[in-house]
């Protein structure tokens, strides 16, 4: 396997991970079907993949005896991860939209709702209030609970999130202008919650001497801003405290809460679409479902011949 195929599909895995919370079977599970394909490809480039090539894999995987449920399996993970390169901009094509093969349905986002949100954000305060606290706890604390109110106020990406500038903090703005996947500008709503941790974070830094970066989330590591996984993890752990489930809970999940109760309160789906930055308006329709429970219980409680039940 090529340095750069291998490059691709540790960042597909990290996504993964920090957006999806797959547990480490399930990673290790995507990286063996898709290190098939990657093997099958040999010297051929990634980019340089059609569908004759998927097909002639699929061939392959035939020949060698696999039951049906694991082909269908190989090919949904080498779907999500071409379907990945090119969302990504790390691939000009995807080549898997045109192969047809067994499909499993797709699923209903994970999404929690406004109580355990409320819970999981009492929680956040709480932890930067502790007068005992020594100082790299409560900054972590602070950063945390930054974090998750910018998380929930804007439905950003969680790549869009740990990238956010330093000055997102001093706005006088309630919008953030966020530049997200394809250089596209967008605006996201800023709450005063959001925007009063990214005070008291700003705050924090500048105490600790840490306020020198051109990042918000700032960080030791190659990129200069706190990573994905880092952030998951901190959430799981500050999940766990509120009791909250920790597999129930990734930055994706608030992302999904985030256009799951805006719906649920009578949003627009087209304005949903443009506030998570979807290029596609059928990418934002697996909300879907919410829809069509608030469009029933309009029917029930408003239609003048409803008997309301």
């Amino acid at each position: 396997m090529s340095r750069p195929a291998r490059q691709r599909l540790a960042a597909f895995l990290d996504m993964l991970a920090a957006e999806r919370g797959a547990a480490r079977n399930t990673l290790e599970a995507y990286e063996r079907d898709i290190d098939d394909y990657l093997e099958f490809l040999g010297t051929t480039p990634l980019d340089d993949a059609t569908p004759g090539t998927i097909r002639d894999w699929l061939a392959d995987i035939a020949k060698r005896g696999l039951k049906a449920s694991s082909a269908a399996r190989r090919l949904s993970a080498v779907r999500q991860f071409h379907r990945f390169l090119y969302t990504e901009g790390l691939s000009a094509n995807d080549p898997s939209a045109a192969i047809e093969g067994p499909r499993l349905g797709r699923p209903l986002p994970k999404v929690i709702s406004v109580a355990d949100v409320d819970r999981l954000l009492a929680v956040a305060r709480q932890a930067c209030d502790q007068p005992d606290a020594k100082p790299a706890a409560r900054l972590k604390a602070l950063r945390m609970r930054c974090l998750v109110e910018m998380l929930y106020a804007t439905g950003l990406r969680v790549s869009e999130l740990i990238a956010l500038p330093l000055s997102a903090a001093t706005t006088r703005e309630r919008f953030l202008i966020v530049r997200g996947k394809g250089e596209k500008e967008r605006l996201v709503p800023l709450n005063e919650p959001a925007r009063a941790a990214a005070r008291d974070w700003l705050a924090g830094l500048r105490e600790a001497g840490q306020a020198h970066s051109r990042w918000l989330f700032p960080s030791d590591g190659e990129s200069g801003h706190l990573t994905r996984q880092a952030f998951a993890r901190d959430l799981k752990t500050l999940g766990g405290t509120a009791g909250l489930s920790a597999p129930a809970l990734s930055p994706h999940v608030l992302r999904h809460a985030f256009a799951s109760h805006l719906l649920q309160n009578g949003a627009d789906l087209r304005v949903v679409q443009e506030l998570l930055g979807h290029a596609d308006i059928a990418t934002t329709q697996i909300y879907t479902h919410v829809l069509d429970e608030r469009l029933k219980a309009m029917v029930r409680d408003l239609h003048p011949l409803s008997d309301g039940e």
